[in-house]
């Protein structure tokens, strides 16, 4: 996928934005051809310095971006030259939804092996062990109330099987 493209997919732009936020999107969604600083950012972008910095920390800790330092001989300060480097987006979605796919799985199995007690009141849920210390007694005195979870597990069936069809993923035996 070229540059520019990914750039407008906007799987890869809400990514983008879940990394680095509103105020970081900007530096996200336009990095410039080769390296510059994040004064330059700052400027040609008109943001806030910290803001700017906030999102090339951020990318750099996601492996989206890389920077070089040079000390100016006569001052002795630093200056960090940033290139940012998207190539490696669309493995890092995969390995994003790989990761969901493992935590649903999970969670599947937890809500299916367990037996639930709810409090309406309070909207609140309790495992069986839970609900049984309580005398199976609501704080507010009302009755807990068995809660069916078939409908969350079902739910959790068609996304697990939305997210192995994507990922071309079988079935563990």
């Amino acid at each position: 996928m070229a540059f520019e493209e990914l750039l407008e997919d906007p799987v890869i732009q809400t990514y983008l934005h879940e990394l680095v936020g509103p105020h970081g999107m900007p530096v996200a969604a336009a990095p410039p051809d080769g390296e510059v600083t994040d004064e330059e950012l700052a400027e040609d972008l008109d943001l806030e310095l910290n803001d700017v910095r906030r999102a090339l920390f951020i990318l750099y800790e996601n492996d989206l971006a890389t920077y070089r330092r040079l000390r100016d001989e006569d001052s002795g300060w630093l200056t960090y030259l940033w290139t940012f480097e998207y190539d490696q987006i669309p493995e890092q979605l995969e390995e994003e939804m790989h990761k969901l796919l493992k935590a649903l799985e999970e969670r599947r199995a937890y809500e299916r092996n367990n037996e639930f007690y709810l409090c309406e009141g309070e909207g609140v849920r309790y495992e069986f062990s839970e609900a049984m210390d309580f005398g199976f007694e609501c704080p507010d005195g009302s009755e807990m109330e068995p809660m069916d979870n078939d409908h969350l597990i079902e739910a959790m069936d068609r996304r697990i099987a939305e997210l192995r069809s994507e990922l071309n993923v079988e079935l563990e035996a």
